[in-house]
């Protein structure tokens, strides 16, 4: 079977590859119009040979009569409409066509065909005896795909073969090994296939799964295309002052291609790379071609990166590293990537042959995918999806319904996607509505001991860090007062024990004004350095100089507004996700019809064996979802305009939304991209909005107006309509859209509007 891993990797090329052909982002089989044109005649092909077949109209007494064969014959031998043309279709090798027309025609024949159309005996049986009457393999799965293609599928032997070699299969064949074991494994690839694809696309058929795999060989075929080409132009381009790359090739020999001349301005070093796997330019190895312009030298070499010390290192004798080839030859150091290894040199005046710059170029791919083959397989390194399998969202939500807490499913896959974005997260909304309770649930669900986590009230006296971390005492120097709330204890131990979770609630936490007892940990939270609470040396009690916040700890604060409360500062807001709490009045109803006492102490300790994975999961950084370029479009869209309002966003929040929309399709696979841009929105762009109406109110209605499918009459069509339907077919965002409807009505009626409500 095919590893998860290459499936991704494959799958990466295989959007790029279509968004190269249709002009635009690759969102599902059925919106490609490079799919319908080159790949979909094959329900064109499966409609009229049912039709030509027309099965329900046979009768026994039709057998022997050749009526059932000519049927067959004509399915087999079905046209399709191209261009107004009707034209023979490819799923049939021609001379397989004209082969089965020479066939003779007997009782037995059409018995058979009979039996297996009008489904009287078993496929595994009929497949066997199709074969002994000399069928080809091609023409027997056909039959097989006409019968059924929800169940089986076309196949052409030799392409095949070569698709599943390029996917890691090497112990399977179809080429002369016709029989029914053989055909049902070639068919049971092709469901995992299947079910790879439809977590990206729900609605992908059986059918798609094939023209998937069909045109991955297509890609490689271009791929396979000297880039000897790619190479001329690059170094042509390399002599001009364009900057652009999208003309280049995005894949090659099974790694992705990335191409520089610079950002911003002209690069003193062009360069090519080819990763494959977690590596990048930043953090990695890589072959790449490196253009050194001032000798006129082109290297391809064993690359290395500068940004970030690589995990993985390259394998090669007699290593000779850039720098000591420069000063060799020109006795100086190059300008950039002297630690990288040289593999060839090239005179850019005098390059060799074509073949000799692609024999070069492949050779030194098949020692990196080598290397980071045997890498994964020594580290049995898994994608997340599979690392995952150990947290279980849906074993959370069952253990708060037996404790009696109530939340939507929906809610808590929000609440837990965005603790793994980033570990301070704030709770708003309405009092009472259980955002304490949640965190403190997940807290004791978690953890296997209650020194993991402590629940603060956050006082109204607090006007600095000493509640949090303590203090200094003035008058025994060698003593550091700790705080009474153990707050400090409690991220002494997270950094002692990163292999736990530990958990920070603050309850009320603007009963106070924020910034003065929380800005220390607002200011580490990005630098990642550490609080200094001492000078070094000077104490001696157990309490470090300096205080560092680790990654398994996880902040969580809980917010009223009210008459006694504060407002938070766009700093604040632009560093959390903000999660709002409301209750709907079928939750109140459900709520009221199984009202029972809450009992916390049997959360205690359940979901302690999913510690390792979530944690995992938390520390992974990656931001590149799924429709990864779809998502880029909308968020430049939101940017643009707010801009023009001066509401836009800065890089963390972008870079937070693309990893919190990934971890939300990681646990819930069913959430579609605009249900998590939606959730994205409603958690990282709308909490920093606040104001007056003459300065909130035109950018509320400029995202109300994003929230449609259609521009109209934001105002008139949605604001000024109380009861207007926020789960109707023309909402792109609808959990979005409703939240900006009650802040502009706030705004028009107050003149005031925020995202925290009272």
């Amino acid at each position: 079977m095919i590893k998860p891993n290459i499936l991704e990797e494959k799958y990466s090329a295989f959007s790029e590859f279509i968004k190269s052909k249709d002009g635009k982002p690759f969102v599902a089989f059925s919106k490609s119009p490079y799919i319908n044109e080159e790949e979909n005649y094959k329900y064109d092909v499966y409609s009229n040979a049912i039709q030509a077949l027309g099965v329900d109209k046979w009768k026994k007494e039709d057998i022997g009569s050749g009526a059932i064969f000519e049927a067959v014959n004509a399915a087999v031998h079905t046209k399709i409409n191209v261009g107004g043309k009707a034209v023979d279709h490819n799923l049939i090798d021609w001379r397989v066509k004209d082969q089965f027309r020479q066939y003779s025609v007997d009782r037995q024949t059409e018995q058979l065909l009979f039996d297996f159309f009008k489904n009287e005996r078993q496929d595994s049986e009929c497949f066997e005896m199709f074969h002994k009457e000399g069928l080809p393999y091609q023409l027997i799965a056909f039959l097989y795909f006409i019968k059924d293609n929800t169940k089986y599928l076309p196949i052409s032997q030799k392409a095949f073969d070569d698709i599943f070699r390029k996917l890691g299969i090497s112990d399977f064949k179809t080429s002369g090994n016709a029989s029914w074991e053989n055909y049902s494994t070639f068919i049971t690839i092709l469901k995992q296939v299947k079910d790879f694809i439809n977590k990206k696309d729900p609605e992908a058929t059986f059918i798609d799964a094939h023209s998937f795999l069909w045109i991955l060989q297509q890609i490689d075929m271009e791929e396979s295309i000297s880039f000897y080409q790619q190479l001329i132009m690059f170094l042509k381009q390399a002599k001009t002052d364009n900057l652009k790359t999208n003309h280049y090739v995005s894949h090659y020999q099974g790694t992705k291609v990335k191409v520089s001349f610079g950002i911003g301005g002209k690069a003193k070093i062009p360069w090519i790379s080819f990763l494959k796997g977690d590596n990048t330019t930043s953090k990695g190895i890589y072959p790449v071609y490196l253009y050194y312009k001032e000798v006129e030298r082109l290297i391809l070499a064993y690359g290395i990166s500068e940004t970030n010390t690589p995990k993985l290192s390259w394998d090669v004798p007699d290593k000779k590293t850039i720098k000591e080839f420069y000063q060799l030859n020109f006795a100086k150091d190059p300008f950039r990537y002297g630690a990288s290894y040289v593999y060839k040199v090239y005179d850019v005046n005098h390059l060799p042959s074509s073949e000799s710059i692609n024999e070069d170029l492949n050779q030194i791919i098949d020692q990196y995918h080598r290397i980071i083959d045997n890498s994964e397989d020594i580290n049995d390194k898994e994608p997340e999806q599979n690392i995952q399998l150990n947290f279980k969202t849906r074993s959370f939500i069952e253990a708060l319904d037996k404790c009696g807490l109530q939340y939507s499913n929906k809610l808590i896959t929000r609440f837990i996607a965005s603790l793994l974005t980033k570990p301070f997260l704030i709770f708003t909304g309405l009092s009472g509505s259980g955002k304490t309770k949640l965190a403190q649930a997940f807290a004791q669900w978690i953890c296997e001991d209650e020194s993991q986590y402590k629940l603060i009230p956050v006082g109204a006296d607090w006007t600095n860090r000493e509640p949090l971390l303590g203090y200094p005492n003035a008058l025994k120097p060698e003593e550091y007062v700790k705080p009474d709330s153990g707050v400090l204890e409690l991220i002494i131990q997270a950094n002692n024990r990163p292999e736990l979770p530990h958990f920070l609630i603050l309850d009320e936490m603007n009963l106070s004004i924020v910034e003065r007892y929380f800005a220390d940990f607002l200011s580490v939270m990005e630098s990642k350095k550490e609080i200094p609470l001492f000078p070094e040396g000077s104490v001696n009690n157990g309490v470090p100089a300096k205080l560092g916040i680790p990654q398994n700890l996880f902040i969580i604060g809980t917010v009223n507004i009210d008459e006694t409360t504060n407002m938070f500062s766009p700093k604040v807001l632009d560093r959390a996700n903000t999660i709002e709490f409301r209750v709907t009045m079928k939750e109140m109803q459900t709520f009221l019809n199984g009202a029972s006492e809450v009992n916390m102490d049997a959360l205690t300790g359940k979901g302690a064996a999913s510690t390792k994975s979530f944690l995992k999961m938390a520390s992974n950084q990656l931001s590149n979802p799924e429709d990864i370029d779809f998502i880029r479009e909308t968020l430049i869209k939101f940017f643009g305009e707010l801009k023009k309002t001066g509401a836009e966003f800065g890089y963390r929040s972008a870079l937070e939304i693309l990893r919190l929309i990934h971890h939300l399709s990681v646990l819930d696979q069913s959430l579609g991209t605009n249900e998590m841009i939606d959730i994205a929105i409603m958690q990282k762009l709308l909490p920093k909005l606040h104001g007056s109406r003459r300065k909130i109110c035109p950018v509320l209605e400029t995202l109300g107006g994003f929230c449609l499918k259609e521009n109209g009459n934001i105002i008139k069509d949605v604001f000024d309509k109380p009861e207007f339907d926020f789960e109707a077919p023309e909402v792109l965002y609808p959990l979005s859209l409703e939240k900006i409807t009650r802040m502009h009505r706030g705004a028009v009626e107050n003149g005031f509007a925020s995202f925290a409500e009272a």
